[in-house]
């Protein structure tokens, strides 16, 4: 019998696709073409969606519901990347158990709009968890209109932050390639937001440090800012096959840019582990079935969710001590493309 994995291969799409497509979500919008791809998967394998029988939760009084605004931290298309999708996903299921909601999503680049911040501002939250780290004036702006903001990999100071080790993620991937043999290593990523440098990323900046640590020469064309960018990660790998030649290792710092570095990697014609590797960041649900299997670290981007939804629920509810910084753990996966 058919599962949702063999759909999502059919369909060439990721199981979250596949069910947000078959509970007609609303608030992930996809294209009519990956609709029909869906459908159609289904309606060729047989598919025959579980029913779950769920204790209904006890609804709660009005007067003690409360309404959560989520800024998404964004690249290229509102609901396109898997990671900050994740996140959302355990952000709105855990605020349906405790009684919120999240009315409002937005993105940094959205609220550039005048229109759209005063709408923000003016829709009555109780709360904002934010995604990104914003400019000090449009943060301030907002932590003095909304009673209580909580922060997932911010770095915002007097705020509660939900976060994982970026320097440690980093250290674990390039300590296991230089395990695995490899000594030419390079990196692909970018910064952590458009008026920002990559050098101001934590993940680089704990690349650059690990290098050091092992004696291993950082080479600057090895180097790949893609912006976050999946079509520029490409671009950019292909060019420095042709221009300088390629490490035997990659560390991408994020999920989908190693999977397009294996994309651009197998239109060059180049085996993957045999003549170059590469590790990803992050453990995103399609990773597992990229060609081949992306070997990454896992970061828990669901219990990122439910932590910061707990977090502004009991600031909601009358916590008021100090910020805090919660660090959740990561973990390597060892798969196929190393």
């Amino acid at each position: 019998m058919a599962n949702i994995r063999d759909v999502a291969r059919r369909a060439n799409v990721s199981p979250a696709t596949v069910s947000r497509i078959l509970n007609d979500n609303q608030v992930y919008k996809t294209t009519d073409e990956t609709r029909e791809r869906v459908l159609r998967a289904v309606t060729e394998l047989g598919y025959q969606a579980p029913v779950r029988k769920q204790p209904r939760a006890a609804e709660k009084p009005e007067s003690d519901r409360f309404s959560v605004g989520v800024l998404l931290a964004t690249t290229r298309g509102k609901y396109s990347d898997p990671y900050y999708l994740s996140i959302l996903s355990g952000i709105e299921d855990e605020l349906n158990r405790l009684g919120g909601t999240v009315s409002i999503i937005q993105t940094e680049q959205e609220l550039e709009d005048q229109t759209i911040l005063s709408r923000l501002l003016a829709a009555g939250l109780s709360g904002l968890i934010m995604m990104r780290p914003l400019s000090e004036p449009l943060f301030e702006q907002l932590r003095s209109l909304i009673p209580h903001i909580v922060g997932i990999d911010t770095g915002h100071m007097p705020i509660d932050n939900i976060e994982y080790d970026h320097l440690r993620v980093s250290k674990m991937a390039v300590e296991y390639l230089f395990k695995k043999g490899h000594t030419r290593i390079g990196y692909i990523g970018g910064s952590v937001s458009k008026k920002a440098p990559m050098k101001r990323s934590r993940r680089f900046r704990s690349y650059l440090e690990t290098m050091a640590d092992l004696g291993l020469e950082v080479r600057p064309e090895w180097v790949l800012n893609c912006e976050w960018d999946d079509r520029k990660c490409v671009s950019l790998v292909e060019k420095t096959y042709k221009e300088h030649g390629l490490p035997t290792a990659f560390y991408a710092a994020s999920d989908l840019m190693a999977m397009a570095a294996l994309r651009a990697l197998y239109q060059l014609g180049v085996r993957v582990p045999d003549e170059v590797a590469v590790i990803g960041m992050s453990n995103i649900e399609m990773s597992q079935y990229a060609n081949p299997p992306l070997t990454t670290i896992d970061v828990p981007m669901v219990e990122m969710g439910i932590t910061a939804a707990r977090v502004i629920a009991q600031r909601v509810h009358g916590a008021d001590t100090l910020p805090k910084r919660i660090l959740l753990p990561s973990r390597l996966i060892e798969r196929d493309s190393v």
